[in-house]
């Protein structure tokens, strides 16, 4: 697998790196897996591909530092702010089960739940199912979505082209509730979603981010 080095960029840097790796790996049919980790400065709110903006409130984003970015992956709008991200490219035969989406983003996550166990974090698929509609997307869980004891943690996208996978996540270190219930316009059920502050105290970006320094 190919590493590349943690860094923080712009929201709109960030998509277009993830967007160059995508392209760059079709176009030079790249064969091993890429991994990419990065944080986020200033604050972003990231759309999915065909998500609408209406419910964000400009002049409050704009009074507060925060980017608006959309992401070439469905989903829902997330905030970056306090986390880490990921993203992962790799060719669809590169996986024991890369047709189906499904399968597919459970066999990626699987990185998270190895490299997790190692800070004594057990994680699993799954999640409170979302009642209603959201625009928050770690309120939002599936089954192939990364939890702790329920709550969800690791919100994950993905986007497909010419038999190349990009998915990308978001691993939550801590979050402002209040500055999210104020974004979204919709609470913040704390029984559904967690960070790595909560769970472990302890545990720094640098930790994680030093997981993945090795090669998997």
């Amino acid at each position: 697998m190919i590493f590349l080095p943690f860094e923080i960029n712009s929201g709109a840097v960030n998509m277009q790196k993830d967007a160059d790796l995508l392209e760059n790996a079709i176009k030079n049919k790249v064969s091993e897996p890429i991994f990419r980790l990065y944080g986020w400065s200033p604050a972003c709110v990231s759309l999915g591909r065909n998500q609408k903006s209406d419910f964000l409130d400009e002049s409050f984003l704009k009074f507060n530092n925060i980017d608006v970015v959309r992401r070439l992956t469905g989903g829902r709008a997330l905030l970056h702010d306090n986390e880490i991200t990921y993203s992962y490219v790799c060719p669809v035969s590169g996986l024991n089960h890369g047709e189906n989406v499904t399968e597919s983003y459970k066999e990626i996550s699987q990185i998270f739940i190895d490299k997790f166990k190692q800070l004594g974090i057990e994680l699993e698929f799954g999640g409170k199912p979302a009642r209603g509609h959201f625009d928050y997307c770690m309120l939002v869980s599936t089954g192939a979505d990364l939890c702790c004891n329920g709550k969800k943690l690791i919100g994950s996208a993905q986007c497909r082209k010419e038999g190349y996978i990009l998915q990308h996540g978001s691993i939550l270190y801590d979050y402002d509730r209040e500055l999210i219930e104020k974004i979204f316009n919709e609470s913040v059920d704390t029984s559904s979603v967690t960070c790595v502050k909560e769970i472990s105290p302890l545990i720094s970006k640098t930790d994680i981010i030093e997981l993945f320094v090795t090669k998997y």
